[in-house]
């Protein structure tokens, strides 16, 4: 579910635009998913493809998806068949900040302290007291006694003890397909065109200090990753085993608290951000971009194939709809 918006500054600020997680649908609550449900594990296949296509030139579309088994393995017959046909493969949006390589190195004495709350201050100093009460059983159960992660931020204590829930229920949003989707692209020779867009940093070391010093608005963030844990665990078991088996009206039909969107917001409304010309509009611009990327490739390949998270596929605003208004064929699996 976690992408990282600064990862030249070693920042690890959790960000969820561009991660392969579940798209929130409206539909049947996720209370309605089977107890205690047993993940698949063995050979899967995942979901089939959506096709783009203009008169004969087809754009073919993966769906990307955590949390998984984590002894589940992917092989998808149909995608080694449309990558071996080929002629580009569209890496999925996203967004890199540009500052260089050795001027990423003379940040990382004050990389120290960056997960920390500015002036010393606690979970329990900054959280609403129901909310922090619901966090302590959470933290128990999942990270035991822990009492270095009480002076973190918010968005970092939750990413942590999400990832530990999702361990305990036998699930991970490792990239174990989309490492295997890399590898069969690289064994037929595609040729790879990067789509994300790059982000300029007018001062690096200021807006690491900028982000040190500020608070960010994480308290939803925090409060939807904890509704999560407590309502959810059994309802991810059920659209993990429903993408493995390639089920997608099943995913449409659980929905869920969405904490991306508030921890995304907690990330790009930050002060840290505002005072950065580069870093306006993310997401329209990332959306914006692979678009672009998607009409070229469809124009000058006969066949091509691309990645996308379910949640740009399923979700509000879907980037396959964008480019059904813009006079393509979409089709979707069956």
């Amino acid at each position: 579910m976690v992408r990282h918006l600064l990862p030249a500054l070693c920042l690890a600020l959790p960000l969820s635009c561009w991660s392969q997680t579940e798209a929130p649908m409206p539909a049947a609550a996720a209370s309605e998913a089977a107890p205690e449900t047993i993940l698949l594990v063995g050979q899967r296949p995942g979901p089939g493809l959506w096709k783009v296509s203009k008169g004969d030139h087809v754009l073919w579309v993966f769906g990307m998806y955590a949390p998984l088994p984590e002894k589940m393995e992917w092989r998808s017959q149909q995608v080694e068949a449309i990558v071996a046909q080929s002629q580009e493969f569209l890496l999925p949006p996203g967004a890199h900040a540009n500052i260089g390589f050795w001027r990423g190195l003379t940040l990382l004495p004050g990389l120290i302290g960056v997960k920390k709350n500015p002036d010393g201050a606690t979970l329990r100093d900054i959280l609403p007291a129901d909310v922090y009460a619901r966090w302590q059983p959470l933290k128990a159960r999942y990270l035991g006694k822990d009492d270095g992660i009480e002076r973190e931020r918010p968005i970092f204590a939750a990413q942590t003890l999400y990832q530990a829930g999702l361990k305990q229920a036998g699930l991970t949003n490792s990239g174990a397909v989309r490492a295997k989707v890399d590898a069969i692209v690289r064994q037929h020779k595609v040729k790879t065109t990067e789509t994300a867009i790059k982000l300029d940093i007018d001062n690096a070391a200021r807006a690491l200090s900028d982000f040190k010093k500020s608070a960010l608005a994480d308290t939803a963030c925090f409060d939807k990753t904890l509704a999560r844990l407590e309502t959810d665990i059994e309802a991810m078991r059920v659209r993990a085993n429903a993408w493995a088996k390639g089920d997608i009206a099943a995913i449409r039909q659980l929905s869920y608290p969405d904490q991306d969107s508030a921890c995304d917001d907690a990330v790009l409304g930050a002060d840290f951000v505002k005072n950065q010309p580069g870093w306006q509009n993310v997401k329209q611009r990332a959306q914006d971009a692979w678009l672009a990327a998607a009409e070229r490739s469809i124009g000058s390949n006969d066949t091509s194939f691309a990645i996308l998270g379910l949640a740009e596929i399923l979700g509000p605003g879907g980037y396959l709809t964008a480019l059904q208004a813009r006079g393509y064929q979409v089709d979707s699996p069956e």
